[in-house]
């Protein structure tokens, strides 16, 4: 495929209209050619701004022959559903994270994908973003010597009441679309041997679905990766790797703003080294990698099957969230 990508949207939810669908249409390897919604007016109006065709319902769109992928922004309960019949009809796939609600509906998605030769890829955008390259290179050089321990905290502001995030029926809850992020963190800086030690859920007065969580994790050689999310919290967005001989700091880990001049702290021999990046759009740099992945037919990460594996783990080790109570 030489021509751009030609990009079908499954629904009109936040992040398509905020972030993605603009990223779509400044990309010039991608191009929107449609947006559906099972309101007519909600797709109408979303695809005006962006130059792309309404469809009223998704089986719609995806019987289009304009549509080379799709990009599926919908409740985590139905990702695997569409996932699916995205596939099936010949569609690549970007679906927002995370693609299943454990690690087998994952793996036979990607098997799925594997056997029709279609990309497809659950939009973690932070791992796109080059800091963390930076310290994965630092760890490799020896800079903390023997990594010892993570710490990787991912927590936000209570979502207002009625958000899909507070309804189980939907997939909600902090662990998966929250948590999902230190998790990944992890996985991305230590590897992929991790095994969950223990972890702990609690809900939040009258929630349904945990709204806080912590793990504890293990790699085979004896590190640890201690993880903390929330969705009931002051913005906390960072991680910090320790080693035999020094640390490392980042902030703004995994939403920095296209703006943001991020910099990676290095702690050693008693000194502290702020080594500074330029501002990069992770946004932007996970449209390409899908855009890329679509012209090479890719065969999907083996990271989404892993890291849907640790967050049934945490799920196991937790039991039923704990209620805080009223």
């Amino acid at each position: 495929m030489t021509d751009a990508v030609r990009i079908g949207v499954l629904g009109c939810a936040d992040i398509s209209v905020r972030r993605m669908l603009p990223a779509f249409a400044a990309d010039p390897g991608t191009v929107v050619t449609a947006v559906a919604s099972r309101d007519a007016d909600k797709a109408r109006r979303t695809a005006e701004r962006f130059g792309a065709r309404p469809v009223h319902g998704y089986a719609e769109l995806l019987a289009r022959d304009d549509v080379d992928a799709v990009y599926l922004p919908l409740p985590v309960a139905l990702h695997p559903a569409w996932t699916e019949a995205a596939l099936d009809a010949g569609k690549h796939v970007l679906v927002e994270k995370p693609l299943g609600q454990d690690a087998a509906t994952a793996a036979g998605l990607c098997e799925r994908a594997r056997k029709a030769g279609l990309a497809l890829v659950e939009n973690v955008m932070f791992v796109h973003h080059p800091q963390h390259a930076a310290v994965r290179r630092l760890v490799a050089e020896g800079a903390v010597g023997e990594v010892r321990s993570l710490q990787a905290a991912f927590t936000i502001p209570a979502p207002a009441d009625g958000d899909i995030r507070y309804a189980p029926e939907l997939g909600g809850g902090a662990l998966a679309d929250i948590g999902l992020y230190p998790v990944r963190a992890a996985l991305h800086l230590l590897g992929g041997e991790l095994e969950v030690v223990g972890s702990h859920l609690w809900a939040g007065p009258g929630r349904r679905v945990e709204t806080s969580g912590a793990a504890l994790l293990r790699t085979p050689h004896g590190a640890t990766a201690h993880v903390e999310f929330g969705m009931a919290h002051a913005y906390r967005s960072e991680y910090r790797i320790w080693g035999s001989e020094g640390g490392i700091r980042v902030d703004r880990a995994f939403t920095p703003p296209a703006g943001h001049t991020p910099d990676v702290v290095l702690h050693r021999g008693g000194r502290t080294e702020r080594i500074p990046l330029e501002p990069f759009d992770q946004v932007a740099a996970a449209v390409r990698a899908f855009a890329a992945a679509v012209r090479e037919g890719a065969a999907p990460d083996g990271a989404m099957v892993a890291q849907a594996g640790l967050l049934d783990a945490v799920r196991r080790a937790a039991g039923a969230p704990h209620d805080e109570g009223p």
